[in-house]
């Protein structure tokens, strides 16, 4: 006889719409079920976990209650998203998250109905919402639009901005405030659950509309100051004058662990006919996991771990990681330089910053999911004489380029962008990769730009932004281990827009930015194996470029091929555009540039999604031979 399952009420769910005859007691069962194999499936793929779990009664109670997918239901960044997937039809898929042709680690359109907008960034959900509520009302239909969105998503100004136009228009939008870290909230019990109930059910809703149908014949100013005092009179008891004032309607804090207090809660707020409405719940990260719960970062993101002890498994021990490069040169240039300040938008441990902070406490800067912010900031900080160093992931510096433009590109101010999760990602797919901040930072006047090809470039080019302190300068790295390379135990300042040769040939050039230098390398190994003498270089620096070298390796090579790991527009196109001015083509030059293709790459290990990309040594020599009109597997062939 096989053994019971041990998630009974969870086989019976396929879709939402299955667990809405459920009783309470079920639904309780169910979630503890839900946690269960939320936290089996993470075990055995990585992901962020912590998050999932602090929303497993709140997604439960979500679906229960509301009519998914008719109603919209919106998570915001979509770290919190497994439950729901679960509970969506993708149960038999869930141990596929982040992996090659599985589910993603975010909310994804493509991948579900019940996905109704695509996440991986924060502080969206309440816009996208917004707009899914106008749309609604445009074509006369009644569903509702949840969003939910945690504490941190809700600190970026883009929610606020989002919150000011639904409470302006008015419009039936319900938002949900999972608040995990914050503590904005006062104790959260039985009274507090009371009130909230009190305060969402249609009683008071229905004396809120008449007491505002009587005031609306008094004077106005009388009107505003009775309904203004009855509100602040409210929020002292409930919380939630700052959502008040927006225009929102406030309800809570309740317990977000506790169905009995959230079912009956969301039923009213489902059937409020009036406009926008915050729900605030409070939930813990890591919920129901005491390894999560007891953990400083609540396993916000984790790799794969031993579902009895917690312990995740640990890596090889190979070369450093690129972060924490950074974060140890930073830390010796800032020993020798007190106006060197480092500045991060809500990832310290992620930018390594978390490193540089316990040296440098009052030198250090977390600004929140506020990347605008983050830098202008630091364009205030450089207008006083000092050093700042911004540390912010690729994808998400797009968050703040008009800032980069107005606020230090055009007033010249020596900002200091330390660019990491440069190029593809692996796991965290097309949200996460860096692919264009080459080209988008490349075409503003006063840039230094530089790309690290190993660890001891990487060094030597944070000292080199360092020193530079009459524009702005970037620097690009991966995401993963360096090469191996030995680290300088004093950097040296690189002169600036000029690059290095590491291997001289006579008949192809090889040109590299980024660290594609070590398959470059691989490269031309193999075209020497076909009798094709190789240069490889490594550039170094895209603005300014080196001319020079550019120009040499142009006319004394037949074929010239650049190398990054970044779209189109940027290193490739401005050595093209060199080549073009200097008259380069006219002597028969064969030049390509190799980049990342024009798709959005999905999540796969790193080495796969570049050899996808083209992007690896075999790519490199393929792409030799097409310039060269060969075959590069004829000829292969014709060597063995």
């Amino acid at each position: 006889m096989s053994e019971p399952s041990k998630t009974p009420l969870l086989d019976r769910v396929h879709i939402p719409a299955d667990l809405r005859n459920f009783s309470a007691e079920q639904l309780k069962q169910l979630a503890d079920e839900l946690r269960t194999e939320t936290i089996d499936a993470v075990a055995k793929t990585g992901g962020h976990l912590g998050a999932g779990l602090g929303v497993v009664e709140l997604t439960v109670a979500i679906h229960a209650v509301f009519d998914t997918p008719a109603d919209r239901l919106i998570w915001d960044v979509g770290h919190q998203a497994y439950p729901h997937k679960i509970l969506t039809g993708r149960r038999d898929r869930i141990r596929t998250l982040r992996q090659a042709g599985g589910l993603s680690g975010f909310t994804k359109r493509a991948e579900s109905e019940y996905d109704p907008f695509g996440a991986a960034h924060s502080s969206t959900s309440i816009s996208a919402g917004l707009g899914m509520a106008v749309a609604r009302d445009l074509k006369g239909d009644k569903n509702n639009v949840i969003c939910v969105i945690g504490d941190g998503a809700m600190s970026a100004g883009m929610a606020y901005e989002a919150m000011n136009n639904a409470g302006a228009r008015n419009e039936r939008l319900i938002v949900i405030l999972n608040d995990n870290d914050m503590s904005i909230a006062p104790p959260v019990g039985a009274m507090s659950a009371y009130l909230a109930r009190l305060g969402s059910g249609a009683t008071y809703l229905k004396l809120r509309d008449v007491g505002k149908q009587l005031t609306k014949h008094l004077p106005k100013s009388w009107d505003r100051a009775i309904t203004r005092a009855v509100e602040h009179a409210r929020g002292y008891v409930m919380g939630g004058t700052l959502f008040e004032e927006m225009g929102f309607y406030y309800c809570g804090p309740i317990d977000g662990h506790n169905l009995d207090h959230l079912l009956p809660i969301l039923r009213n707020v489902r059937d409020a006919e009036i406009g926008p409405i915050l729900v605030h719940v409070v939930t813990q990260k890591g919920k129901g996991y005491g390894p999560a719960e007891t953990s400083a970062d609540k396993y916000h993101g984790v790799v794969k771990f031993d579902v009895a002890t917690g312990a995740q498994a640990k890596s090889k021990g190979g070369a450093p990681q690129y972060t924490r490069v950074f974060a140890d040169a930073l830390i010796k240039e800032a020993r020798k330089d007190d106006k060197i300040v480092a500045i991060t938008a809500a990832m310290p441990s992620g930018t390594g910053l978390d490193l540089f902070q316990q040296e440098f406490p009052a030198r250090t800067f977390d600004v929140g999911i506020a990347e605008q912010h983050a830098v202008t900031f630091a364009a205030g900080l450089a207008t006083e004489g000092f050093k700042p160093f911004c540390a912010i992931y690729s994808t998400f510096l797009q968050r703040a380029y008009d800032q980069v433009v107005h606020d230090v590109a055009i007033q010249k101010l020596p900002v200091r962008f330390a660019i990491d999760r440069a190029g593809l990602v692996g796991a965290d797919g097309p949200t996460h990769a860096g692919a264009f901040d080459t080209a988008f930072l490349g075409c503003l006047p006063n840039f230094v730009l530089m790309a690290a090809a190993d660890e001891a470039e990487l060094t030597n080019m944070v000292a080199t932004c360092a020193a530079i302190d009459d524009r702005p300068s970037a620097v690009r790295y991966p995401r993963g281990e360096g090469t191996g390379a030995i680290i300088p135990a004093a950097a040296m300042p690189l002169e600036i827009g000029k690059g290095r040769v590491l291997r001289e040939g006579h008949k192809v050039a090889l040109l590299s930015y980024g660290t594609r230098l070590g398959e470059a390398l691989k490269a031309a190994d193999e075209l020497a194996a076909h009798g094709l003498s190789t240069t490889v270089a490594d550039a170094r620096f895209a603005k300014p470029l080196d001319l020079d070298l550019v120009l040499r390796l142009a006319r004394e090579h037949e074929v010239l091929v650049t190398v990054e790991e970044g779209s189109v527009g940027g290193f490739g196109s401005f050595v093209m555009q060199a080549l073009a001015e200097h008259g380069a083509f006219d002597a028969g030059l064969k030049f390509r540039a190799m980049v990342l293709p024009d798709v959005f790459i999905d999540q796969d290990t790193p080495a796969a999604m570049y050899a996808l990309a083209g992007l690896d040594a075999k790519g490199i020599v393929t792409k030799v031979f097409e310039a060269l009109g060969k075959d590069a597997t004829a000829e292969t062939v014709k060597l063995a």
